[in-house]
């Protein structure tokens, strides 16, 4: 289970690392560009989009690294990070496979009371 949490963590950290780029990058752009009406609007909240753009997968990746010493902190790490790209970034097509990855991760690192065999 903490080799499951450690890949699901990683990846969905890594896959998080291009949302958030999008994301920040797009809160810029539109900083520098302007609004065009109905096409590209400023996010409501841009501080939360990015502190989100470059914790939640810091988070993830944390997490992922640390669920095979430290499982239950590694997993509440991930699901912090599955939280959080929940709240800053909805649930889309986009980021509905790193939540998932790092949800799943958290919950298998949660989970890991004992060792894995060898």
């Amino acid at each position: 289970m903490r080799n499951a949490a450690m890949i699901l963590g990683i990846i969905g950290g890594i896959v998080g690392m291009f949302i958030g780029f999008f994301s920040y990058g797009y809160t810029e752009f539109i900083n520098w560009f302007g609004e065009v009406p109905d096409a590209l609007e400023q996010v409501q909240n841009v501080g939360v989009v990015r502190t989100a753009s470059l914790l939640a997968p810091l988070l993830a990746i944390a997490g992922g690294a640390m669920a095979r010493s430290h499982a239950q902190v590694g997993g509440g790490l991930m699901l912090a990070s599955a939280a959080g790209m929940f709240y800053a970034f909805g649930f889309n097509v986009f980021t509905m496979f790193p939540i998932a990855m790092c949800a799943l991760g958290g919950l298998l690192g949660m989970v890991a009371i004992r060792p894995d065999p060898a």
